[in-house]
């Protein structure tokens, strides 16, 4: 299938308000192929959640602890773009081409107000529109547009139960 390989990381984070946000986080990242999200922290709630789809569903994606400087420093080490998501950004389908050139990627969204230094050290800002929106929006179509749609096609190994496509009703192949 050949697909890029994707890591996200979270700048910044609201705390309270801000956990079903960075459970979508996760659950989005790993749904369309990334390998990794690093956060500011890690509640091993979240951790274990993660872990748990993993185990039912198949796959490896990791959540990792780290500060967003450090991880901009190892991914630019390792030659990833990094892509920062900001509604302040040039239109993503403006940079797609570029963007598509790369095998590796760093996706850096937002929490609360991020500093200035990520527009700087991001090789892209870009935004899939200039309104208001979600950033697990904007990281899917993001993905989306980078995998040109074959994310979707990622068969995950290691499952334990498996959606079985079907245009009515739901099946569920069950790994004894």
């Amino acid at each position: 299938m050949g697909l890029k390989s994707v890591r996200v990381v979270r700048v910044g984070h609201r705390y309270v308000r801000d956990y079903r946000t960075l459970t979508h986080l996760c659950l989005v990242s790993r749904a369309l192929g990334a390998e990794a999200i690093y956060l500011e922290e890690v509640e091993k709630e979240l951790q274990e959640t993660v872990a748990e789809v993993d185990r039912t569903w198949g796959g490896d994606f990791a959540v990792v602890e780290g500060k967003w400087r450090r991880v901009f420093q190892d991914a630019k080490a390792e030659g990833r773009a990094i892509v920062h998501l900001t509604m302040y950004g040039t239109p993503l389908q403006d940079d797609i081409g570029d963007l598509r050139k790369h095998d590796s990627f760093l996706i850096a969204v937002g929490g609360p107000k991020v500093p200035g230094e990520v527009y700087r050290l991001a090789d892209y800002n870009v935004a899939v529109t200039s309104q208001p929106h979600s950033e697990v929006a904007a990281l899917a179509i993001t993905i989306h547009e980078l995998q040109k749609g074959e994310e979707l096609k990622k068969v995950f190994g290691g499952y334990k139960l498996r959606i079985v496509p079907s245009a009515k009703g739901k099946r569920v192949e069950q790994k004894t």
